[in-house]
């Protein structure tokens, strides 16, 4: 049976149903079809489930698939179900619906794989197409548009670079930019940078979006410079930036303290007027202005906005908490809800940061009531962690607890900063407690939660149990302890006596830190061991012959076990002195 084919009557339809989808009468009456004869109905289903894809509606686009079944047409729509089902994000049923052909062309395995590719499952739109490749069909523009989409996605270079080989064989980059825009896009997401670049330069033909997806490519990969570089020759070609130029450059800004360069870029932005047009770019300028700790600028953008969202102003508080202006993000929250705006579980998150700076937990707790009312601690486990952060910042622990008991899901960092909280309170048995209840939720710990156990350990003196834990990390769960964890360790071992064990131990560090050894130097001096003290001494002026405290700690070993001349030699080495 003939399939669908696109005509200029066809399109004149899909064009005539837009405003009869948009107010739903066809879906309620059934006009549209009624009264015709196969083909008439063909046409009509065609352009409505086009309609649908457009609109992501799967509900009407599942409501025409019924239909098509009463009427008997599936065979003859089955393309354009496999496309609705695939752009409106339902791909098993649309392979499934893929499957019911008995022979496939370009057209129908396209949709398929643009489905995948639309669904970030770049890794099946590949399979798809592979399995196209093997059935004897040859791609055309759109599919390579599409496999080079999931090429980008998954960073699948090579199979980026056999698809290149095929556009070119075909000649397709002669004539067809957007493709060439897919190309410079996938090897410049590859962070195939130059590759990119080649590509770009090569091509006949190049737009502005050619030049944004190199220049995003650079910004992703933090090379600045290059970035920069590529926009001053997309405006040597003539050509304007548009929102997705500029998003990508304040990325670099933000992402080197570059605030002068960002503020040439503000100037650009405003001079093409395009501020207060495209909040993505709105909101990636007050980013950038937060990173770059220009928050009275931002704060200015921000004010100047004729439209401003929850993004918007949860940028500028996250800024505030993160500079500890509790104040101003408790301030810039008010102002959002008198503009009428909805805060989301990111807007929690960051403004019970700024409450933890200021320690106002009366402030939390009102947070907290409005939290649970809305139901959002059932569905995001970070608004729970940075709750249960809250209150533990502020000693309010027995809250903390609270909060995480009645958490439908907790993970190791919910237990990391219940562990910190009772640290910092001084119940260092507690801490420990919080260990074996994240072991027995059948949680993995990671390094900060060992260092938790390890400064707990060591408030409270004990040392084997420390050790134990310390050979726990690395054995069996395979993580390498860090500067923190040596330290930690090695201040135990030093203060309990057991200098040689801590010897032991720094043979091992597979770096070197004057902090260490400092740690241990002092220890020396406590227990006036002049011979482990010298050895310690010889290696920590290795790290950094400028540590005056290594030298005042060495000095004063010698000065308590009576060798006054080795001493004064001692004093006469300390740079410190000698400047």
């Amino acid at each position: 049976m003939r399939k669908y084919e696109v005509t200029t009557k066809s399109l004149w339809i899909d064009n005539a149903c837009a405003p009869l989808y948009d107010n739903g009468k066809v879906f309620r009456q059934g006009r549209l079809y009624q009264n015709r004869d196969d083909e008439g109905k063909v046409v009509d289903f065609v352009a409505l489930l086009r309609a649908c894809a457009k609109n992501k509606d799967l509900r009407k686009g599942a409501t025409l698939h019924g239909r098509i079944l009463t009427e008997g047409l599936l065979i003859q729509c089955l393309d354009a179900l496999v496309t609705m089902y695939a752009k409106c994000g339902d791909v098993a049923k649309a392979e499934k619906l893929f499957g019911m052909y008995r022979s496939r062309d370009v057209f129908t395995w396209t949709a398929l794989i643009a489905g995948y590719a639309h669904q970030g499952q770049g890794q099946q739109s590949l399979h798809h197409y592979e399995h196209m490749r093997r059935e004897g069909l040859t791609p055309d523009e759109v599919t390579f548009n599409c496999v080079l989409k999931a090429c980008a996605m998954i960073a699948a270079i090579d199979k980026g670079v056999q698809i290149h080989d095929d556009i070119s064989k075909h000649g397709f980059l002669q004539k067809n930019v957007m493709l060439g825009n897919s190309l410079v896009n996938m090897y410049a997401k590859c962070g195939a940078l130059t590759r990119a670049e080649k590509v770009l330069e090569e091509l006949p033909i190049r737009n502005v979006i050619t030049w944004s997806a190199l220049i995003a490519g650079y910004a992703e990969h933090q090379k600045g410079e290059q970035a920069f570089e590529c926009f001053q020759k997309m405006q040597r070609e003539g050509l304007v930036p548009d929102a997705v130029t500029f998003i990508s450059l304040l990325k670099v800004c933000g992402s080197s303290g570059f605030a002068g360069n960002g503020e040439l870029i503000h100037e650009e932005i405003s001079k093409h007027g395009l501020l207060g047009s495209d909040s993505a770019l709105d909101n990636a300028l007050i980013d950038m202005y937060v990173k770059c700790g220009a928050l009275d600028k931002a704060r200015e953008v921000l004010d100047e906005l004729p439209n401003r969202d929850v993004i918007s102003w949860c940028t500028l508080i996250a800024g505030y908490g993160q500079k500890r202006e509790g104040e101003k993000a408790l301030q810039c929250f008010t102002q959002l809800l008198r503009e009428g705006i909805h805060p989301n579980s990111v807007t929690y998150t960051c403004i019970l940061k700024a409450c933890c700076g200021l320690g106002a937990a009366t402030e939390g707790e009102k947070l907290h009531d409005v939290i649970s009312k809305q139901g959002l601690l059932s569905t995001d486990i970070f608004l729970g962690n940075a709750l249960i952060n809250m209150y533990a910042k502020c000693g309010f622990l027995v809250k903390a607890a609270q909060v995480m008991a009645e958490l439908p899901n907790r993970d190791v960092i919910s237990w990391n900063t219940m562990m910190t909280g009772y640290i910092q309170k001084g119940e260092c048995e507690q801490a420990l407690a919080s260990y074996e209840k994240l072991h027995d939720e059948g949680l993995s710990p990671d390094a900060t939660t060992f260092l938790c156990v390890l400064t707990a350990c060591s408030r409270l003196g004990l040392v084997d149990v420390a050790y134990k834990y310390f050979e726990t990390m690395i054995k069996v769960y395979g993580i390498m302890p860090c500067l923190q964890h040596y330290t930690c360790i090695v201040d135990l071992f030093g203060r309990a006596g057991q200098l040689q064990k801590a010897v032991e131990l720094m043979r091992r560090l597979p770096f070197s830190d004057t902090v260490v050894w400092s740690a241990l130097l002092g220890a020396c001096q406590k227990w006036g061991d002049v011979s482990i003290g010298r050895w310690v001494f010889d290696h920590g002026i290795q790290s950094n012959k400028k540590d005056a405290a290594l030298y005042i700690s060495r000095e004063n070993t010698y000065s308590d076990a009576g060798l006054l001349h080795d001493a004064d030699c001692i004093e006469f080495m300390c740079p410190e002195i000698k400047a």
